[in-house]
């Protein structure tokens, strides 16, 4: 049997695309492969769950635009498959004279990407937030909270209804194309198609190359490690709570996050990793590693980066460093309420000059199609995105 399609990632942002992909061509036969045993279990299934308005992104970016499609379209299918999401808002808080200057900077951002806000000043941010403390703040309504992992599902649910086919626990180990059509060898089977879509998160850069793509970059893990608070705490917060962001700084830093399940994270920080599916604070993998040293990329973003680097490996050994960073803006914490809770990968393309792809990428050859990076917000955006995709796979982009 040869399929229409076949993608690569149970991922969120896989199955987004094969949903609105069977949906747009009912007839045609498509197949996902997954490479674990469950869906969504590696970035969607260890994100912070929140539904982002767009605060941070370059206007005009396929970022900026994605997420506000995906704000939309992430609450609309909520809506249509009754999952639980709440919009809860968020308040990005000013804690010094430098950071007032970068809120004043983000608001800008935020009307230019059409993204509502409401200025508070100290006495309106305790009135909001009482165990917050800071100079001011923006506060973005519109930003929310789901568990991307049951979007997911749902998602997959709606495919299969469709005509659409899962095959779990077959992990792509070599990919050929030819001028009739491409195939996928896994252990257990050979599969060929007319086009393959790949959504692999970790390994989009092993797959683009073995069809001979020409790549310029490499995905590099960063581990982010958070906490939760404890259960009593869950009315701690009415509002996510971030800082505001160094904008020379690659990652946003670390935030209080409300969770769908009633609960409180606490983090991310962005470490690192020595494995790119190693969720432990210890994992490594030597071929892993290898592969990253080698790539002159790496290093460049390592000098480039050292300082903040050398930061976040302090706030990742020490508790109480990374406490610091919470203390900023929420003092009322000690280090015996941060309990363990578990750390995410972040799966991202680092250029061969040592710089951060910042937007979507993809590549191509002429039966397919790679996801390339897809960096927070994609579980936001997945719908976009799938749906962006289609239109690339369509010839109409």
């Amino acid at each position: 049997m040869i399929y229409d399609y076949i993608i690569i990632g149970g991922g969120i942002i896989g199955l987004s695309t094969a949903l609105q992909l069977q949906q747009r061509i009912p007839k045609s036969k498509i197949l996902l492969l997954e490479k674990e045993t469950d869906l969504a279990t590696h970035q969607t299934g260890h994100n912070s769950g929140v539904i982002h308005a767009g605060v941070y992104y370059q206007p005009g970016s396929l970022k900026a635009k994605f997420c506000r499609e995906g704000l939309r379209s992430t609450l609309l299918f909520c809506q249509q498959y009754n999952i639980p999401y709440q919009q809860c808002g968020k308040l990005l808080v000013a804690t010094n004279e430098a950071e007032l200057q970068r809120m004043s900077a983000l608001s800008l951002r935020c009307e230019q990407n059409g993204i509502e806000t409401e200025p508070l000043d100290e006495q309106q941010l305790i009135d909001a937030e009482p165990n917050i403390s800071g100079l001011a703040a923006i506060l973005v309504r519109a930003t929310g909270i789901v568990d991307y992992q049951r979007v997911a599902q749902e998602m997959a649910r709606q495919f299969c209804a469709a005509g659409g086919k899962i095959q779990l626990a077959s992990k792509a180990i070599k990919l050929s194309e030819s001028t009739q059509n491409i195939q996928v060898m896994t252990k257990t089977a050979n599969y060929k198609a007319n086009f393959l879509i790949a959504c692999a998160g970790l390994m989009a850069d092993r797959l683009a190359k073995q069809l001979d793509i020409s790549i310029d970059f490499q995905i590099i893990p960063f581990r982010g490690e958070y906490y939760r608070l404890p259960s009593s705490f869950n009315s701690f917060i009415r509002h996510l709570i971030y800082p505001i962001p160094d904008p020379t700084l690659p990652f946003l830093g670390v935030h209080l996050t409300r969770m769908i399940n009633g609960g409180i994270s606490v983090g991310p920080n962005a470490v690192i990793g020595w494995k790119r599916e190693g969720y432990q604070k210890m994992s490594f993998d030597p071929s892993d590693t290898l592969e990253m040293l080698l790539f002159k990329g790496f290093w460049s973003n390592l000098k480039n980066n050292i300082k903040p680097g050398f930061k976040e490996l302090k706030n990742s050994i020490f508790k109480c460093a990374y406490l610091r960073q919470v203390h900023k803006y929420c003092p009322r914490l000690n280090i015996e309420n941060l309990l363990p809770y578990p750390a995410g990968i972040r799966a991202q393309a680092v250029m061969s000059d040592g710089s951060l792809a910042q937007d979507f990428l993809f590549a191509e050859s002429k039966r397919s199609l790679h996801v390339c990076n897809a960096p927070s917000p994609a579980a936001t955006s997945a719908i976009p995105i799938g749906s962006y995709i289609c239109d690339k796979v369509a010839g109409e982009l």
